[in-house]
C-alpha cells in the first residue's frame, strides 16, 4: 500500500512563490515516477511536472517551464515543487501522484492509469 502526504499549498498574490511537498510511504519501489497534477476551477486535470527517481530526469508542462522546479530527496521518498512567479491561472487543487515504474515518455497515461494519489493541496493565486 502506497500513501502520499502533500503539504505546502496556500494563498499568494501573483508573482509570489509557494513550495509543495509530497512524501511517499508504504511499499515503494526504487523505480518510481512521481509528480504533480493540478485541476483548476472548471478545468480538467493536467500534468504539471514529473520526476523519474532513477535518473532524476524531469518533465514540465509548457505553462510552467521556467517558473516551476521539481526536485527529489530519494532517501526520504520526497518530491518538492518550487513554484515561482505564480499566476492566477496556476490556481487549483494540486495532487501528488506516484507510479511504481519509470516515467517514460507517456508519463501522463502512466500516472493517470496506474498512479496512486494524495488528497491534494489547494493553491490560490490572486491578481
Amino acid at each position: 500500500q502506497v500513501q502520499l502526504a502533500e503539504s505546502g499549498g496556500g494563498s499568494v498574490q501573483a508573482g509570489g512563490s509557494l513550495r509543495l511537498s509530497c512524501v511517499a510511504s508504504g511499499d515503494i519501489s526504487s523505480r518510481r515516477c512521481m509528480g504533480w497534477f493540478r485541476q483548476g476551477p472548471g478545468k480538467e486535470r493536467e500534468a504539471v511536472a514529473v520526476i523519474d527517481s532513477g535518473d532524476g530526469s524531469t518533465a514540465y508542462a509548457d505553462s510552467v517551464k521556467g517558473r516551476f522546479t521539481l526536485s527529489q530527496d530519494k532517501a526520504k521518498f520526497t518530491v518538492l515543487l518550487q513554484m515561482n512567479s505564480l499566476k492566477p491561472e496556476d490556481t487549483g487543487m494540486y495532487y501528488c501522484g506516484l507510479a511504481l515504474r519509470r516515467c517514460g515518455s507517456d508519463y501522463v497515461s502512466l500516472l493517470s492509469d496506474r498512479g496512486r494519489w494524495g488528497q491534494g493541496t489547494q493553491v490560490a493565486v490572486s491578481s
